[in-house]
Parts: C-alpha cells; sequence; structure tokens
C-alpha cells in the first residue's frame, strides 16, 4: 500500500512566499518536532502504508516536495541529483523520438541527450535560446521540448511566454529547467510547462553541501510514471540530503534578494570595467535578451558571466587572484564562485576568456574590491 502524500498547498495559502518558505513542509500535531527530523531508515515495521523507503519515500522528501511543489505550483518529486531527475524525464521517450534542445544548455543534459542519439534513441535538434519561431515550430514535432532559461552560461532568456502556448504535438512534454531563475523569479507550469526541473544542490539548498534534483509536474499520469522510474532506477535522494535541502530552502527569499541586489550592482559596473570586454546579465539594458527577462521574470538571478579583455591566460589570471570569491563550479550558495567555463570538457564552444560569476551574500563593497584589484592586476594584452 502506497503512502498518501500530503496534499499539494500552493504558496498562495500564505500571504507572501517568505511565509511559505518557512511554514511548509512541517507536521502539525501537537508534540511533533518542530523541524522534520532525519529518518536513517531503509525500512519500516510491516502493518501500515510504509515498507521500504525507495518504494514509499520518508517523511524528510515529503516535507521538502511540499515546499518546492508550492513553489512551482504543482506535485514534486525528489531525486538523487539534478540530472537523475531529467533522466527520468529522458526515459520516458519512446524510440524514434525527437528532442528539442537549446543551443546554449547545461552540458550534462547535452550529454545525456548526445548518448541517446548515438545509440538510436532519439534524434535531437539544438535550436538557438532566442528563435522563439523556431520553438513554435519544433513544438508541433517533438515529443520533449527542453528548455533552459535563462540559459547555462551564456545567461539567454528564452520566450517561455510564447512558446509554452504554442500548440503541441499530442503527448509531448515541454520541459524548463528552473534552476537559474528559481520558482520565486519564475513559475514555469503557470505559463504552460509541463515540467519545471530545479537542481536541489544550488540555490534550494544554498550552501554547497549537498547533492539533489526535484521534478514539478501538475499532470497526474506524468507524475506517477516519474515516481515509478525513481524507484524502479534507484535514483531516490538521501535522507541527510533531503535535511538539508529543507533546512537550506527555509532562507531560499532572504538569500535570492541579497544575492540577486548584489549581482545587479557588480553586473552594471563590470559593464563599465576596462578590463571587461562584455557583460552578461538579464538585469542589464544592454543583454540580448533584457526585455524578454524584464517581461517574465520577477527577479534578474544570481549569475553573471562577463569576458575578460585578452586571452585565457588573462582570464584565468583573474580566477587565480581572487581572495574573497571562491575558484570553484557550480553556483547558488551563499559564497560567492567563479570559473572559466571554456576550461571544461565539453564547453569549448564558448568564448575562451568567458568567466561565470555565481554571486553570494557578501558585502557588495568587499566582492567588489576583490573583482577590481584581480581584474586590475591583469597585464594588458
Amino acid at each position: 500500500m502506497k503512502p498518501k502524500h500530503p496534499a499539494v498547498r500552493n504558496v498562495s495559502d500564505c500571504a507572501a512566499v517568505e511565509s511559505w518558505l518557512v511554514s511548509a513542509g512541517r507536521d502539525r500535531r501537537p508534540g511533533s518536532p518542530l523541524n522534520v527530523p532525519l529518518y536513517p531508515a531503509s525500512n519500516y515495521r510491516l502493518g501500515a502504508s510504509r515498507s521500504y523507503s525507495r518504494d514509499d519515500a520518508t517523511p524528510g522528501w515529503e516535507a521538502l516536495e511540499e515546499i518546492i511543489g508550492g513553489l512551482e505550483g504543482g506535485s514534486s518529486l525528489s531525486f538523487a541529483s539534478g540530472m537523475a531527475g531529467i533522466a527520468a524525464i529522458f526515459d520516458r521517450l519512446r524510440t524514434g523520438s525527437v528532442v528539442a534542445l537549446p543551443d546554449d544548455c547545461y552540458q550534462g543534459v547535452v550529454q545525456l541527450a548526445k548518448m541517446g542519439q548515438e545509440r538510436g534513441r532519439w534524434t535531437v535538434h539544438r535550436i538557438a535560446v532566442t528563435d522563439t519561431a523556431g520553438w513554435v515550430r519544433m513544438c508541433a514535432s517533438a515529443d520533449l521540448i527542453w528548455l533552459e532559461s535563462p540559459s547555462n552560461p551564456l545567461l539567454t532568456v528564452a520566450d517561455l511566454d510564447k512558446i509554452c502556448a504554442a500548440p503541441r504535438k499530442p503527448g509531448a512534454i515541454l520541459a524548463v529547467d528552473n534552476t537559474f531563475a528559481t520558482p520565486l523569479n519564475q513559475r514555469p507550469l503557470d505559463l504552460g510547462a509541463d515540467v519545471a526541473v530545479q537542481s536541489l544542490t544550488k540555490f534550494i539548498g544554498g550552501h554547497s553541501d549537498l547533492l539533489g534534483g526535484v521534478v514539478t509536474v501538475r499532470d497526474a499520469d506524468l507524475l506517477a510514471g516519474l515516481r515509478q522510474a525513481r524507484e524502479l532506477s534507484g535514483a531516490t535522494p538521501g535522507t541527510l540530503e533531503m535535511f538539508l535541502a529543507v533546512r537550506g530552502v527555509r532562507t531560499l527569499a532572504l538569500r535570492l534578494e541579497r544575492a540577486q541586489r548584489n549581482a545587479m550592482t557588480l553586473a552594471e559596473r563590470l559593464a563599465r570595467h576596462p578590463k571587461v570586454a562584455l557583460t552578461r546579465y538579464p538585469g542589464l539594458a544592454s543583454h540580448p535578451t533584457h526585455e524578454a527577462a524584464r517581461r517574465q521574470l520577477k527577479g534578474f538571478g544570481t549569475i553573471i558571466s562577463f569576458d575578460v579583455r585578452g586571452d585565457a591566460r588573462a582570464a584565468d589570471a583573474v580566477c587565480a587572484g581572487l581572495e574573497l570569491i571562491q575558484h570553484a563550479t557550480s553556483l547558488g550558495a551563499v559564497e560567492s564562485t567563479i570559473e572559466r567555463r571554456a576550461r571544461n570538457a565539453g564547453q569549448e564552444h564558448l568564448p575562451a576568456t568567458l568567466l561565470r560569476l555565481s554571486v553570494g551574500i557578501e558585502a557588495v563593497e568587499d566582492l567588489w574590491a576583490d573583482l577590481d584589484r584581480a581584474l586590475r592586476n591583469v597585464p594588458d594584452a
């Protein structure tokens, strides 16, 4: 017998999203712990709704799924990683399917799609993020329309309003990786998407201490299929990871507010810096998709991409010269991190001098002093 999962409540039940983040996912029974405790149990005594955690989930998973489901406006399923959730979506495709993928996209998704195409499972079409007409046409023929907005790492904003509203092939799935925007800035399901994906590793957890992913949908059959895929593949999240994700998401609104304010200040200053050739940030008027971002996003996120003047050695020197900002991969945490993306396998097509900066919650003047010093210490080309 399957457990009864909590009915999905919506963030609109609260006057403000901050209240939902703090209050959702808690046990309301008198005498229960205020916070959902760790449940390090793989199995349970028989005779009730739970028997084995891979099949029946744990209270820790359910708490996190209630919180994210309310934020995204659907029903959520947690996974061992963001890629585990993405793989569960791709695994629904029949042999011979057509996949539409952005030209600028998370490399893990690109590799997954490429592997499936090489094995003859599906055909992949790459479409420019800003080619709205191309996406609308592809909606009529593709079996999986995979969108990422803002994109990684060029921060291009897709016109989700138009693409999600376009007629789709019967049975097709339109999925949006909502990690960069977070559900506080963008709710793809409200726009007409079938699936919203979040990497819990990034903004939801917020402290660079866990791996996890969550997929949110509104269709009951799709939810059941993804739950079965999670169960049969064993792509279940760890108990400690879910505990950390619940604890981290409580402060998401505060962290995002501070980090976005920092990011806007830094982006504006980087755009004027003599050692910076190009700054990409959806909040800048000079950003190619500024208008779409302003129309769709409540905030512009915490990620900045900028090109250092010179060559790859100059960009590497900037990373090496930073003290407060950490030279590390990943993003969305309390600390600011930076890396040169083209040095990673599969990212060689990117500008060699592009640095992706994930802005944290440090004092903005300290961040700027660190950036400005590292940039000015790079010799002129």
